[in-house]
């Protein structure tokens, strides 16, 4: 692969909700609750949505016993009920960058009026729906490590099949039926059509090789050129923007060149 890297812009939304781990198990529990509800199966094999969820959880190392009871909270009753409801907030942070924000919200006003003000005090403007939904291709996309715990003492650390290698690797890649891969040091990413994710990650499992998560992303079709501190202008936006609870995942269409990747992670 060439020009524009989707794995720097990867890299650093995955870096900046690690650190903020408690609050991102919020919103992948509240991601699987909803997906489990409108799925209307506790099910994964039954539930493509739930599977989906629940792969992007366990990319984000979300213990099993926090899966399970945000599936379970999904068919409770009373004030276990859960009430979500999705939502998408489009607009523009500084130099003209397209933002896209998902989220999953229980009360509309106070998400939109919570978004608005982060748009609004970093130098941005929340627009109407379908104003940046265009610079943006909704994809699936899979983490595979290149190398996996093996359970031996002497060597706890093994290759994970076909992933220890690029030319085999490409080759499984293939044969899964997934569009594209790009190396991302310690692991690959997997592109693919959004609705072929969970029959692309069964049939790379079915290969010998382990998926370490999956989800559906956008991908920005047209890359917008920022200075580096212009750069650290829209991430302030962009930063403030996943801290709210309610919202889910938040795109841009900034080129995240090394340079600007560097120099957001100091």
């Amino acid at each position: 692969m060439s020009g524009h890297s989707k794995w720097a812009t990867t890299k650093h939304r995955k870096a900046a909700q690690d650190a903020k781990r408690s609050a991102l198990f919020s919103k992948l529990a509240r991601n699987i609750t909803v997906a489990a509800k409108e799925g209307g199966d506790p099910n994964p094999d039954n539930n493509a949505s739930l599977a989906a969820a629940v792969e992007k959880a366990k990319g984000y190392s979300m213990p099993k016993d926090k899966i399970k009871t945000a599936i379970d909270k999904a068919f409770g009753s009373g004030k276990d009920a859960a009430n979500y409801e999705t939502v998408v907030y489009e607009g523009y942070g500084p130099c003209g960058v397209a933002v896209y924000c998902e989220a999953l919200t229980d009360n509309r006003n106070r998400t939109a009026a919570d978004v608005r003000a982060a748009f609004n005090h970093h130098g941005g403007n929340l627009g109407t729906s379908g104003s940046v939904a265009f610079q943006f291709e909704r994809k699936g996309q899979i983490l595979v490590a290149k190398e996996i715990e093996t359970g031996d003492k002497k060597n706890p650390i093994g290759p994970n099949g076909a992933a220890a290698d690029e030319e085999e690797f490409m080759l499984a890649v293939a044969e899964a039926g997934g569009d594209d891969y790009e190396d991302a040091d310690e692991e690959w990413i997997v592109y693919t059509a959004p609705t072929e994710l969970m029959g692309v990650v069964k049939a790379i499992e079915a290969q010998g090789i382990q998926v370490k998560g999956a989800e559906l992303i956008m991908i920005p079709t047209t890359p917008t050129e920022v200075s580096v501190s212009d750069a650290k202008k829209v991430m302030r936006l962009v930063d403030k923007l996943e801290e709210l609870e309610d919202l889910q995942n938040v795109y841009h269409t900034m080129d995240m060149t090394d340079e600007i990747a560097e120099a957001l992670d100091e």
